[in-house]
């Protein structure tokens, strides 16, 4: 099974401090890459319910089917390659895949033919090495919003969040709580849903 434990570190950022990180860093606009996250949950959100989410992520011409579930420490990954084809079907008739995530889906006893895709996010990221992790610089656009974004992946949650932590008070960046982008996206839903 394609599973790996992600520990990341997060900081949402004004415009100004994205240009000023990636200029810091000397990220020229030809680093950033483009990728869409296609969400699906169950129209009750069943998955948002037990701290997990669904997605494909479509990334130069790849497709990847992802279930991120909650662990102690982090989240786990379940990851499975998808064809164009499987993702097209997934997204617009709700025929899904065999495979690990299902079979994961099965055990949470997620009812896999209420899944439905409620929505994309496009986010342009570049990523550079730094300290031992890898520094990710996103810009996100979902429902008529944009916003900005510091990630650093670690495998080891202590040292990674010194370092980042280190790196913030560096360039005078405020800590602020911050949530993953499918809970960003999940309360913008909600909030235009009862519009």
């Amino acid at each position: 099974m394609a599973q790996e434990i992600e520990i990341e570190f997060k900081n949402l950022l004004t415009e100004d401090e994205f240009d000023a990180l990636t200029s810091h860093f000397k990220i020229p606009q030809s680093e950033f890459k483009s990728q869409d996250n296609h969400y699906l949950d169950t129209p009750l959100f069943l998955l948002k319910d037990q701290s997990s989410a669904l997605r494909i992520r479509e990334k130069n011409d790849e497709f990847t089917l992802t279930l991120k579930t909650p662990l102690e420490e982090g989240l786990l990954e379940t990851n499975q390659p998808l064809s164009h084809k499987e993702s097209l079907s997934l997204l617009k008739e709700g025929e899904f895949p065999d495979g690990e995530v299902k079979d994961v889906l099965n055990m949470l006893s997620i009812p896999i033919s209420s899944l439905e895709h409620f929505g994309t996010l496009t986010t342009n990221r570049a990523e550079i090495e730094y300290r031992g992790g890898l520094l990710v610089f996103d810009q996100s656009s979902y429902l008529n919003k944009v916003d900005f974004e510091l990630e650093y992946e670690v495998t080891n949650r202590e040292f990674g969040e010194k370092i980042f932590l280190e790196l913030l008070q560096e360039l005078s960046i405020p800590v602020r709580k911050t949530e993953n982008k499918i809970k960003r996206f999940y309360r913008e839903k909600i909030k235009q849903t009862k519009k």
